[in-house]
């Protein structure tokens, strides 16, 4: 059985390639080594976490390339993880959202059906609760106020998927990320923004004034549902579920960053702004459908997950990145 993963060369890809690698599973990755940020933390990832997964340079918006190889090795699940990522970029960026992560998904969704996939495993986001739901956020929760176009397409994917299961059944399952961190993560987000600059002795700016509160979810907890998720497809009429992966513990902004403080045995420089449009003051996941599905259990604590990410950094980037 041929596993595809998109976005093999991202953060979660990476490590979701690494860890069906280790269970002896046969593997097959593809990426589009995008700019959004540095391609080559990209390439060296992979030549870290999973150096003996065949990836494929390949957009999801190229039908035809990606026909080819669904043919060519006979794909029998997926776990889709590619995606233009990032809610602050959607909003100066909308088209490299609706490029990626509706023309491309539904490019995946057609390939899925005609080619008799088993399982269709995506990412979705905690982002798309929005203004509509409360903490803690449970599946059953409404997401029609979304705060930004990427938590937009989000939602836009778990509709999406539905109708593929309702109209031909699809198996496939949707999976909300909380604040994904850990070692070779990406740059853009506050685990390595804020541990690169206390490192380099620069400012960090901490919006709504250090009110927030995030479900922060180590990586190794969230690649453990992935592959959970995967191994456990819906047998319900229509075959679609959604699943909260969180640590179901949100944390304070400021403790969160006391934390990398300890780690690199220097004080943050912190510049308070006030919140930016598309941000949430909190996020929380109910995992009790997760766990009860297939036993998920996330068991890192920011205390015992993020000194690494701060080593990882120094180790990666130097003192002075």
């Amino acid at each position: 059985m041929t596993i595809l993963v998109t976005g093999a060369a991202g953060f979660i890809g990476a490590n979701v390639c690494r860890a069906l690698r280790a269970q002896g599973r046969a593997v097959i990755g593809l990426d589009n080594y995008n700019d959004y940020y540095d391609p080559q933390i990209k390439r060296d990832r992979v030549a870290a976490l999973c150096p003996d997964t065949d990836i494929r340079a390949l957009d999801l918006t190229d039908r035809d390339g990606l026909a080819a190889l669904f043919d060519e090795a006979g794909i029998e699940r997926v776990v889709h993880l590619a995606a233009q990522a990032g809610v602050r970029y959607s909003l100066s960026n909308p088209h490299a959202y609706v490029d990626s992560n509706l023309v491309g998904f539904v490019n995946l969704l057609e390939l899925c059906r005609h080619r008799g996939v088993q399982h269709l495993a995506y990412a979705s986001s905690s982002s798309v609760y929005g203004d509509s739901a409360t903490p803690p956020f449970s599946e059953d929760q409404r997401i029609d106020k979304p705060r930004s176009l990427y938590a937009a397409t989000k939602a836009a994917n778990e509709l999406m998927a539905y109708t593929y299961a309702q109209l031909y059944g699809l198996r496939a399952t949707g999976l909300r990320f909380f604040t994904v961190y850990g070692p070779w993560g990406r740059p853009d987000m506050a685990p390595l923004l804020f541990s690169r600059a206390v490192l380099a002795g620069r400012p960090i700016e901490v919006f709504n004034h250090g009110k927030m509160r995030r479900d922060f979810t180590y990586i190794d907890d969230i690649v453990a549902g992935v592959i959970g998720a995967l191994d456990h497809p819906p047998q319900d009429a229509p075959p679609h579920r959604v699943f909260n992966l969180g640590n179901h513990t949100p944390v304070e902004l400021e403790r969160f960053i006391q934390v990398i403080e300890d780690a690199a045995g220097r004080p943050a420089q912190k510049i308070y702004k006030p919140m930016q449009p598309g941000d949430m003051v909190e996020t929380m996941a109910d995992t009790a459908r997760a766990h009860a599905a297939f036993g998920f259990e996330p068991a890192t604590s920011i205390e015992a997950g993020l000194p690494g990410v701060v080593a990882w950094c120094r180790d990666y980037f130097g003192e002075n990145a």
